[in-house]
């Protein structure tokens, strides 16, 4: 199987970025299912209905959300009427929509796709991701009732995400670290067999910090002080993710490559 996994997208640019670029992205590279992070698809904090509807609309198989799952109000009574839409699992008990969702490609296999917060460093504290997630792995057997598996760990600190990937190892097809914004190097395949990679990036404007205009931001690290609202950057967008294959039989990765498209981080200028 042939799986996109794309980061956070950031703003009206990021969203515009990837409607255009997933169809065109899933019959260049053949794909089998893709999964986007759409944290900060609206106005960079969390994402409406609206937009969520018109990403799913463009050949997007599952949304996944992570720490302002929420900021978006109107989501809160839209989430449990669209099953492709993930909130990550640890987050607060009482919230609508789920953590993990069982879908199918055209081939009718089976792709299980999990979402779950880091704690390190993130507020407010949410439950412990790790049992959670195990508890999802031995519910669903990569090569026995799914045929791959991806979980979308959306936090800040790298050891906590590598520690993730270290426990998932040999039983998921991936582990892709959001959040950050910006892409890492270290895509690999762990000795299990599992993909990995500790941020995508962002699908957004990189010449900004972290998909923002970069006025308030300085502003704000100069005076130490909140002197305005931030604003999604506009410019060239980026989308950023990685593309793994997985073995028919186990489910496990057997190939993993970074995608950049656009922007000055594609290595080709397309």
């Amino acid at each position: 199987m042939r799986l996109l996994m794309l980061g956070d997208v950031m703003g009206r640019v990021g969203r515009d970025a990837v409607s255009a670029q997933v169809p065109e992205l899933r019959r260049k590279l053949e794909l089998d299912f893709v999964i986007v992070n759409a944290e900060n698809a609206t106005q960079g904090r969390g994402i409406t209905s609206a937009h969520a509807k018109k990403l799913l609309e463009c050949e997007i198989d599952c949304l996944t959300l992570g720490d302002h799952s929420f900021d978006q109000r109107g989501l809160l009574s839209d989430i449990d009427s669209e099953p492709r839409i993930l909130r990550p699992m640890n987050f607060a008990r009482a919230a609508p929509g789920k953590g993990a969702g069982i879908f199918s490609d055209a081939k009718g296999r089976k792709v299980l796709v999990m979402s779950a917060l880091g704690r390190v460093f993130m507020q407010p504290p949410f439950d412990d991701p790790f049992p959670l997630v195990r508890q999802m792995m031995e519910r669903h057997r990569l090569g026995g009732g799914v045929s791959a598996s991806v979980l979308d760990f959306h936090a800040e600190a790298t050891s906590e995400k590598t520690a993730m990937g270290q426990f998932c190892d040999g039983s998921l097809s991936l582990v892709a670290g959001t959040h950050t914004h910006i892409p890492t190097a270290d895509h690999r395949i762990l000795k299990g067999g599992t993909g990995y990679v500790t941020d995508l990036g962002m699908c957004g404007v990189y010449d900004s910090v972290i998909g923002m205009n970069p006025a308030e931001p300085l502003k704000r690290f100069l005076s130490g002080m909140r002197t305005g609202k931030l604003e999604p950057a506009t410019g060239d967008p980026t989308i950023c993710g990685v593309l793994v294959v997985t073995d028919d039989d186990t489910g496990l990765a057997v190939a993993i490559e970074p995608v950049r498209v656009g922007g000055a981080l594609d290595p080709d200028g397309g």
